[in-house]
């Protein structure tokens, strides 16, 4: 199988690559939209602040290549945010791929981001097979986007919001299943395994 993690400037890569590896899977890191285009399955992780990295992606023509994408697609943490229409992070436009917005969370007194594992609930599809409802798993974010039409599952943390997503063959988790122990490594599974 031929897996490849988008490279752009927001960090995270060696984790996801790691990951793949303990599960018996190598995956090639790259930019380049042949390479992309060509691959089984493409895993766009990320770190980092939506605008810079929306830059990135365009300059280097990628927003339109992942636009493009039509085999099963893995957005992780900011690449999840950047796969909906827009982030309140900088005012940023996103891919507009899952049509979203992503919200900054309210200041009711908790830390803002949210660090450490939470439940997730409310699973539904392919990726969450074998995965038990309030299973626990590690999150970093200030941002989130809302329960909507695309929420595959739930998370609570001051508001209720979309611990994932889900588009056509687009797949979008807000949560960390590189660094989510057994539940994340069944679910990156599930997702090599569509």
């Amino acid at each position: 199988m031929n897996i490849v993690i988008i490279k752009y400037n927001a960090g995270n890569i060696r984790s996801v690559l790691f990951a793949l590896e303990r599960l018996g899977y190598n995956a090639e890191v790259t930019d380049d939209p042949a390479l992309i285009r060509k691959a089984d399955k493409v895993i766009f992780p990320g770190v980092g602040e939506a605008s810079t990295a929306m830059n990135y992606l365009q300059k280097h023509d990628l927003d339109h290549v992942i636009r493009s994408l039509k085999q099963p697609v893995l957005g992780i943490c900011l690449g999840m945010q950047l796969l909906c229409r827009f982030s309140e992070e900088n005012q940023t436009n996103c891919l507009g791929i899952i049509d979203q917005p992503i919200k900054r969370f309210p200041s009711l007194g908790m830390k803002i981001p949210q660090i450490g594992w939470n439940d997730i609930y409310g699973l539904k599809g392919p990726i969450f097979q074998q995965v038990p409802e309030h299973s626990y798993v590690y999150f970093v974010h200030g941002f989130y986007a809302p329960l909507s039409e695309y929420t595959i599952a739930s998370a609570n943390y001051m508001v209720s919001y979309s611990a994932a997503l889900q588009q056509d063959n687009f797949f979008a988790v807000q949560f960390h299943p590189e660094k989510s122990g057994v539940v994340g490594e069944q679910i990156l599974t599930n997702f090599l395994q569509l």
